[in-house]
């Protein structure tokens, strides 16, 4: 009888708690991921996902053949092809990590559970983002993450005797999965070895400006640590990234400072930002249905629904608002799958606030675009930066000063939006203003006018939030969303950068701020 273990979001040999088990116990191992189409056909998924979980796997194969037992790749419904293979050769147990996937994912390992309780097949699983099942407030959740996180990694397994009989299979491409073309050139490639390689250039002086350059939208692209695709498919596990943070740190803190590859503060800031991420992967996993439904109740009565052809949504989506710096962020988006963390704060709080558009709307359209997509901060954040938690201050970013401060030179618009690029520095920022500037059109396509005034619409998103918060019973609402999911390190009505405060990490919308 097989020992199946069936790899998701966790696609490495190293500090892998299933893999190691399964190749401790009596018996064969077969390492498994199962290509499912339905959920490939979802509204949050998109090619160039695919295409980066498929670098991994090959990668992945690699690693395991070198083992001695490949990955066995099948494309199909998990409990069906579980069935299948427990038919002809019988399965002892089943491994894996807990997936906080979306709630499509959240479903289906609600049949896989069934299928393993039928069939008197024991299902072991392991937590590996800190992330922690049931789970009824946040109170001492900390102290627990903390635990798992200072926790040694587990070694991955010497051997896995070959499995005769069994084809490997192929790994299928975006198209047989039955997904649109999705072109993105600059997308991040995958496999452990890319991952290990950008945690060892940052290590070494890539991360030396990471605390200044993480908000601009031309540096951060290099002075952030770019894991999140990497973190979030598991070809590096947090706790493993962790340990090495806190080992360079010691290595580091022993040099004089004009030795150092990077400054302490960049370690402390990629390292808050991680203990971040188990924080709102495990809002997800506490309550599911943040994927479809607003946090806080009043909001969620509130809501008026976006619908898929509403023209500014696609307007938002394709980079056609005529606000420049929020168009380069959409395109940038677009061209590279992936955005530094306070500009996809931006682009979402433009959207809903701004724009008026519903947060599942914008929220589906955005994690298409991402390549390191993670439903579990994926969503929480998008309530967050939309207001629909209750317990965070909103923040309605200007779209103009967002421009002016982050992309004073208008270099990062100029690159994404050519239409403006022939313009003076100046006038890039609020084109508007410049009507004289305007080139004919057989020298660049137009560029549009502005959707929407965008001070009138932050008047009337401010007069929404105050009607929202006034409305009865909204506290205590407020009260009961903080006692389960708000952060024990601040309190309900404080989650404003202070001074005092100014070592604790902000919530952001990615992992790798």
């Amino acid at each position: 009888m097989l020992h199946v273990v069936w790899f998701k979001r966790d696609l490495r040999l190293h500090d892998h708690a299933p893999l190691a088990a399964a190749a401790a116990a009596a018996g064969p191992v077969l390492p498994l991921y199962i290509a499912e189409p339905d959920y490939w056909a979802l509204p949050d998924t998109a090619a160039r996902q695919w295409d980066f979980i498929a670098e991994c796997l090959q990668a992945l194969r690699r690693d395991l053949a070198a083992c001695g037992q490949p990955l066995v790749v099948r494309v199909g419904d998990v409990p069906a092809l579980l069935e299948r293979l427990h038919r002809q050769w019988g399965i002892a147990a089943l491994y894996s990590h807990e997936e906080t996937g979306n709630f499509w994912t959240y479903d289906r390992d609600r049949r896989v559970a069934a299928f393993c309780r039928v069939r008197d097949i024991p299902w072991r699983q392991w937590a590996q983002f800190g992330v922690f099942r049931p789970l009824p407030n946040r109170d001492r959740w900390a102290a627990r993450f903390e635990g798992l996180m200072r926790a040694p990694t587990v070694a991955a397994p010497a051997c896995l005797p070959a499995l005769a009989g069994i084809d490997p299979g192929d790994i299928p491409d975006a198209a047989a999965l039955g997904l649109a073309p999705d072109p993105c050139p600059g997308r991040q490639c995958g496999g452990r070895a890319e991952g290990q390689a950008l945690l060892g250039s940052f290590l070494a002086g890539r991360g030396s400006g990471y605390r200044k350059a993480m908000s601009s939208p031309l540096a951060g692209a290099t002075a952030c640590s770019r894991l999140s695709p990497h973190l979030a498919l598991g070809t590096l596990s947090v706790r493993e990234v962790l340990h090495r943070l806190r080992s360079e740190r010691r290595r580091l803190a022993a040099l004089p400072a004009a030795e150092r590859s990077l400054p302490l503060t960049a370690l402390d800031s990629l390292t808050s930002r991680l203990y971040w991420q188990g924080h709102f992967v495990q809002k997800l996993e506490s309550e599911p249905e943040l994927e479809f439904r607003s946090l806080h109740p009043a909001a969620e009565a509130r809501r008026r629904r976006t619908p898929d052809d509403d023209p500014r949504l696609a307007a938002w989506a394709a980079g056609q608002t005529g606000f420049p710096f929020v168009d380069a962020c959409m395109r940038s988006l677009a061209t590279e799958g992936w955005l530094n963390f306070r500009m996809r704060a931006m682009v979402v709080a433009f959207a809903t606030y701004h724009l008026g558009l519903d947060w599942q709307a914008v929220g589906l359209r955005l994690a298409r675009l991402f390549t390191d997509y993670e439903p579990g901060i994926h969503w929480p954040q998008v309530q967050m930066q939309s207001g629909q938690t209750g317990i965070n201050t909103p923040r309605i970013y200007n779209p103009v000063k967002q421009s002016l401060d982050q992309d004073p030179a208008g270099e990062f618009i100029a690159r994404h939006v050519p239409e403006l690029a022939a313009l003076p520095p100046a006038y890039r920022h609020e084109p508007w203003r410049h009507e004289s500037w305007r080139l004919p059109a057989d020298q660049c396509p137009p560029y549009p006018d502005r959707i929407i005034d965008h001070e009138a619409a932050a008047r009337a998103a401010r007069e929404r939030i105050a009607e929202l918060r006034r409305s009865p019973g909204f506290r205590a609402a407020a009260e009961e969303v903080y006692r389960r999911h708000g952060s024990r390190k601040r309190r309900l009505d404080d989650d404003d950068p202070k001074p005092a405060r100014k070592l604790k990490p902000k919530a952001q919308l990615a992992l790798d701020l």
